[in-house]
């Protein structure tokens, strides 16, 4: 969530915030701001709303023209979206950005009230930055003064500051909460996430947690806890700056989806060798895997929801039990975890709060934990015993869509991998599966972006709706929950998935003339009940769009007003083309309200907040 930039070189730094910050705000946001430091003062211009509400105040304002400051977009955590909530919070002697929280914000303004400081804003970050400057205010020493407060924050928090008099410096320090720091010929940045610097260098530092790196246009210093000189790894970004535009498409998403196959072929293609699952982890490609007799999935979101998926085929090929646990539950419920457990957690970001809680709480116990992420060196791909990369490239929107796709992937090789291991599946068998995967999958998934026009038209049925149902059975019905989110999220439809065999309990009173109901058929040992539930929709004069296989739309007699044909691949595989069907359904209805598909409101990228 939220956005942070610094930059500190030879240019002047406004036009680089702002560049950084529209590179950020997928992230979610609700205000906007930038501190410069100039001529001996820190010169602040903040606001709520979006960057052009920022822009048009800084063309009102004196020329800022330092080329030292800091930039922020806010997603309300602490007091409602205002100028005065906005970031950066400024005292006499500093400006701070913040995204996290701090728990113990309370007890922190109780004792700077003790030692004479007053409130304007509502915010955790204004108490930081004060705490800060009372440090600063005894010692005169930035890296003295971020070394004592970040002593007494409790919370998770990624801070960029700046002082007064020090016109080419910015610090940086975060923890549970992202943060990188990079250099170029021509100067510092510290950001948020990596689109923001990618412009100007593909190599950047992901400070450790506690680390205080100090950044100037010459170059970066990193300090430990007692400020002795530290080592931090440079990292390489392993794409480019047009992988993070949208190369001719109207938003992120679209472009998205339609880069699932090549995003497929990539997660697969590497972990596949003589025919059968290969991670290239000893832990993973071994007889290791047979020690485990339960797992647990934990994630959140559309995350949660592939674990759906992962549950099922793993339960399916494997033989071995799945819990799937929504991530911000699973530590305050005190769960069951036992030594020969797995925990796999899994995220996009890897930055994700309640996933990285969980990944601690299964740790503390004892239990070998696996994590699934798409960003290098994330917080969760450190701690976790073991990582496997889903190599998606950028994803930009905030509804994930790519990076779905593969995280199913991954789940279904771990799935054969087990099943090998427990001898549930012999060579054989794996191998006719995973030749299946990367022969059908992606030439399925092209074939379901073919649907382009089909699911267009079928969306302009489903524009005006307030209330939604999606509806299936077995996998499909795991396919259902997120597709429901994907609507829910971009569209603001109401919109609700039910296992169709759960109808007839209670939800069927919901269903009126005219009700959309959108219902998923691909499983064949099912499809007789499914199509049952979706007769009695149908006679309570619901509007039924058909998302079903080829091969049982031929053998059944489905009713329904619209029906959109999954292309042919093994069943076991449906849950691919389907995915990006569902995913484009979602998209066009979005774009057909003229809504912000790519940015929706309230909603961040990277839930770095429990």
């Amino acid at each position: 969530m939220c956005g942070i930039i610094g930059y500190t070189g030879n240019k002047k730094t406004v036009p680089i915030l702002l560049e950084g910050l529209r590179t950020l705000e997928y992230r979610g946001y609700d205000s906007a701001g930038i501190t410069v430091s100039e001529g001996g003062r820190l010169a602040t211009v903040k606001s709520k709303g979006r960057l052009s509400d920022l822009e048009a105040r800084l063309a009102k304002s004196a020329e800022l023209m330092g080329s030292c400051g800091i930039g922020h977009t806010r997603w309300a955590t602490h007091g409602e979206p205002s100028d005065t909530n906005s970031h950066p919070h400024a005292t006499e002697n500093l400006a701070l950005v913040h995204n996290g929280i701090v728990e113990n914000y309370a007890e922190i303004e109780e004792m700077l009230k003790g030692a004479g400081y007053t409130f304007v804003s509502e915010t955790d970050t204004e108490r930081a930055a004060k705490l800060l400057d009372m440090f600063f205010a005894k010692s005169h020493d930035p890296l003295d003064a971020i070394s004592r407060a970040i002593k007494v924050i409790r919370g998770s928090y990624a801070f960029g500051i700046i002082f007064k008099g020090q016109e080419d410096t910015i610090y940086a320090v975060r923890k549970d909460s992202p943060l990188i720091v990079a250099h170029d010929d021509e100067g510092g940045f510290i950001a948020s996430d990596i689109p923001a610097v990618l412009k100007y260098t593909n190599k950047y530092y992901r400070l450790d947690e506690g680390v205080i790196a100090k950044v100037t246009a010459h170059g970066v210093s990193f300090f430990d806890e007692k400020l002795s000189p530290a080592e931090q790894k440079t990292e390489t970004i392993d794409w480019d700056i047009e992988q993070a535009q949208k190369g001719g498409y109207p938003h992120f998403m679209i472009k998205e989806i339609n880069e699932e196959p090549e995003a497929i072929r990539k997660t697969l293609e590497p972990r596949i060798k003589d025919g059968v699952p290969y991670f290239g982890i000893e832990a993973l490609d071994g007889e290791f895997l047979s020690q485990f007799s339960s797992i647990h999935i934990v994630a959140c979101g559309t995350a949660m929801h592939a674990g759906l998926v992962g549950k099922a085929i793993i339960e399916k090929l494997a033989r071995v039990p799945v819990n799937v646990e929504i991530a911000s539950e699973f530590r305050y419920r005190d769960p069951i975890l036992r030594k020969n457990d797995l925990v796999i957690l899994l995220s996009q970001s890897g930055e994700t709060a309640d996933t990285l809680a969980a990944l601690r709480h299964a740790k503390a116990q004892g239990v070998y934990t696996l994590a699934i992420v798409n960003v290098i060196g994330s917080s969760v791909a450190r701690e976790a015993d073991s990582v496997l990369y889903t190599w998606a490239g950028p994803e930009i929107a905030v509804a994930s869509t790519k990076a779905y796709s593969v995280q199913c992937a991954l789940l279904y090789l771990v799935a054969i991998r087990l099943a090998l291991a427990n001898g549930k599946l012999d060579n054989e068998a794996a191998k006719e599966i995973c030749s299946s995967m990367l022969s059908q999958i992606p030439e399925a998934i092209e074939s379901a972006l073919s649907l382009d026009k089909q699911i267009y038209d079928a969306a302009t049925k489903l524009v005006a709706a307030e209330h939604l149902f999606y509806i299936g059975r077995d996998m499909d019905y795991a396919l259902a929950t997120e597709a429901s989110l994907k609507l829910k999220e971009i569209s603001y439809i109401h919109s609700e998935a039910y296992a169709a065999g759960e109808l007839k309990h209670g939800t069927i009173s919901l269903i009126t003339d005219g009700t959309p109901v959108v219902a998923v058929t691909t499983v064949k040992k099912v499809c007789e009940k499914t199509v049952s539930g979706i007769r009695e929709v149908k006679s309570r004069g619901a509007f039924v769009v058909s998302v079903c296989s080829k091969e049982l739309s031929e053998q059944y007699d489905i009713p329904c007003d619209e029906m959109i044909v999954i292309p042919q691949v093994s069943e076991l595989l449906y849950p691919f083309p389907l995915a990006t069907v569902l995913q484009l359904l979602a998209y066009h209805v979005s774009a057909l309200k003229g809504l912000d598909v790519d940015k929706p409101r309230n909603l961040a990228k990277s839930v770095t907040v429990e």
